[in-house]
Formats: C-alpha cells, sequence, structure tokens
C-alpha cells in the first residue's frame, strides 16, 4: 500500500470514529447534507476526510491543536475545498 493510501485510509477511520461517536456532532449532519445534495456515501466521506486531512496537516506543520472552529466551518462548506 502506498503512503498516500495509508493516510487516506486513516483520515476515513478518523471520519467513521466521528460517524459512531457522534462527536462532532457536525460531521454525521454534514454526511446526510450531502447525501441529500446527491453525493454517495463514499464520496460524502471522502469530502469530510479531506477536511480531517486538513487538520491533521496543520496540527503537524504549526504544531498546535485540531482547531474544532475551522473544521466545523470547512464541514459546512463542503463541497468547497476545505481552507486554512
Amino acid at each position: 500500500m502506498n503512503p498516500n493510501e495509508i493516510l487516506k485510509k486513516h483520515f476515513l477511520a478518523t471520519v467513521d470514529e466521528q460517524l459512531a461517536s457522534g462527536e462532532p456532532p457536525q460531521t454525521a449532519e454534514t454526511m446526510q447534507r450531502l447525501q441529500s445534495d446527491g453525493y454517495s456515501e463514499k464520496n460524502a466521506r471522502l469530502l469530510v476526510a479531506q477536511c480531517v486531512a486538513l487538520e491533521y496537516v496543520q496540527s503537524i506543520e504549526t504544531d498546535l491543536p485540531f482547531d474544532y472552529e475551522r473544521f466545523v466551518r470547512n464541514l459546512s462548506n463542503l463541497p468547497a475545498q476545505p481552507v486554512v
């Protein structure tokens, strides 16, 4: 498995953990909204995973914790690309 596939697997696992735990609730709300807009469950998960990936990268690059407000903002703006 190449490094990109490994990272993708971990980002999707984070989305699944958020959905299972209900935290943050905005993840499930976003999944429902995207699916109502016609996205498949698979593609909706990939879109949400982009927001997760951005937070991972920002945490590594800045040595700061997960930015909950930015994460929720990016979820609400999907399907637009997440931004810093």
